[in-house]
């Protein structure tokens, strides 16, 4: 595939991408930027919602990672399911009951202004540094298929990918981003399809042979068992998923935007449901391409891929199959992409916003509106400089890196709010940033303990070991007085 052929498929997808968002931005105001006006249908949501979990990491590093790790990250999906369940009923109704906007509200009302505003710089920290770590791998994938042919620097290629979602999320923010993720979940959906039919059509297989060789390929075992101190191990990762579900979803003011943006509480939960079940299902669909990738890259003699991140844009693009494999990887690749970009970005807007600088309370609509709109460019500048940073640093697998900066930065959060709804204790608020800070602290020194005395790998529960450092935390600081303003 060509890169004039990659730059008319890009070209046509933001006109389509636009269009919608222009058209779901009318009469948009601040309750619409952060909520959606909550107005969003249960089904609506949930096909939002597929495009908004599975970003363009998901979508190039799921299938890489099929060589290192198998099927393996099915492990994490049923921690995923049970996840969304507690959010789904325990967290979803605390928060329309008690009429927030942002997630972090909650704490203030709990706690006090000084927890609302740690939650808030955890999250900001963490949305940051995960949203950077996304552009990033694709914005390095569109480089090597695209800009290096032009002669173009990956600052520039950054620069116009952060325009692109800077104007599209700018006026209509959630309301925008439910029109467009479900294009996006779409599109997404439809390109894995349509490479695994590709896939199977170059190498002669039916469905019934290709699901054989899937369950026969060496890359095919899901569930592990046998070794209790690998990061693979089953339990492991059914908790680090569960445990990455409820802070990277529902104390993540990102994607809690999308599901309470749902009219009732009753339609969050029925979304949530479903989404849930097809995240799972599509999850497969990745692993099982990855499968096919390798069993191609076998088939076709192709030079197999410096790292498993690469594997899909070589089979897809240059991997001799024809132009609609390379077609559907660059729409796949985009969509989640700009869902992914545009989620962060107005989160981060809203929780900057209506946390930090206490925009609700302080300021008429007009006064908010500018503010946010400032906002909203500063945290566009403030992603391109940490992109550009990761672009110098980043080596990891994307996908595995996300999970261990989410380890130490959703910590505190997941720990401040499960202290808030298991206890009606009070807190001493001057120590809680010194709280937030300890506990990545000892999170990292834990791991490396274990590590190194026992030969023990924490894995992805290591959000687990840091939320429970940010409880005892906080049991020693509080106090007999309840907080709560309810």
């Amino acid at each position: 595939m060509s890169p004039e052929a990659i730059i008319i498929t890009l070209a046509a997808y933001l006109a389509l991408l636009f269009m919608l968002s222009r058209r779901s931005a009318r009469g948009a105001d601040n309750a619409t930027f952060f909520i959606g006006g909550r107005r969003t249908t249960w089904y609506a949501a949930t096909l939002a919602m597929i495009g908004a979990a599975m970003s363009g990491v998901t979508f190039i590093s799921v299938p890489g990672s099929v060589a290192t790790d198998s099927f393996s990250y099915m492990q994490m999906v049923v921690g995923f399911t049970i996840g969304q369940l507690i959010v789904a009923f325990v967290l979803v109704p605390v928060f329309y009951r008690r009429g927030v906007v942002s997630l972090y509200e909650w704490l203030d009302m709990r706690f006090g202004q000084t927890t609302h505003r740690t939650g808030a710089w955890c999250f900001l920290v963490a949305k940051v540094i995960g949203a950077a770590l996304k552009i990033y791998v694709v914005c390095s994938v569109m480089q090597i298929l695209v800009w290096n042919h032009f002669n173009i620097g990956f600052t520039i290629n950054l620069l116009l990918t952060l325009l692109v979602v800077w104007l599209y999320t700018r006026t209509g923010g959630v309301r925008s981003l439910i029109a467009t993720d479900i294009l996006q979940s779409l599109c997404l959906v439809i390109s894995i399809v349509v490479c695994i039919w590709l896939l199977c059509r170059e190498m002669g297989l039916s469905v019934a042979t290709a699901t054989e060789a899937i369950a026969e390929s060496p890359y095919s075992q899901m569930w592990f068992f046998d070794d209790a101190a690998s990061p693979r191990y089953f339990w492991k990762m059914v908790a680090g998923g569960g445990l990455c579900l409820v802070a990277m979803t529902g104390l993540d003011q990102d994607m809690m935007q999308r599901n309470m943006s749902c009219r009732t509480v009753r339609d969050s939960q029925i979304n949530i449901v479903l989404t849930a079940a097809c995240q799972a299902v599509v999850i497969l669909l990745f692993l099982s391409l990855g499968a096919l990738i390798y069993r191609y890259i076998d088939f076709a003699h192709l030079p197999a891929p410096a790292r498993g991140d690469d594997a899909f844009a070589l089979v897809a693009v240059q991997g001799g199959l024809p132009l609609l494999a390379g077609i559907m990887f660059v729409i796949g690749l985009i969509s989640s992409t700009y869902s992914a970009a545009g989620a962060s970005l107005t989160s981060l807007t809203t929780a900057f916003t209506i946390d930090v600088l206490d925009g609700r309370k302080r300021y008429d609509e007009p006064t908010l509106t500018r503010l946010r709109h400032r906002t909203h460019i500063v945290m566009a500048v403030i992603l391109f400089i940490v992109v550009i940073i990761f672009e110098r640093l980043a080596s990891d697998s994307i996908i595995n890196l996300v999970f261990k900066v989410a380890g130490y930065t959703y910590g505190p959060i997941l720990g401040m709010f499960v202290f808030g709804l298991i206890s009606k204790r009070g807190i001493r608020e001057r120590w809680m940033p010194v709280i937030a800070l300890l506990s990545p602290i000892m999170s990292y020194i834990l791991q490396w303990i274990v590590a190194e005395k026992f030969d023990y790998q924490i894995g992805f529960e290591l959000l687990g070991y840091n939320a429970l450092f940010t409880i005892f935390g906080l049991s020693l600081i509080s106090t007999e007085k309840h907080n709560d303003n309810e």
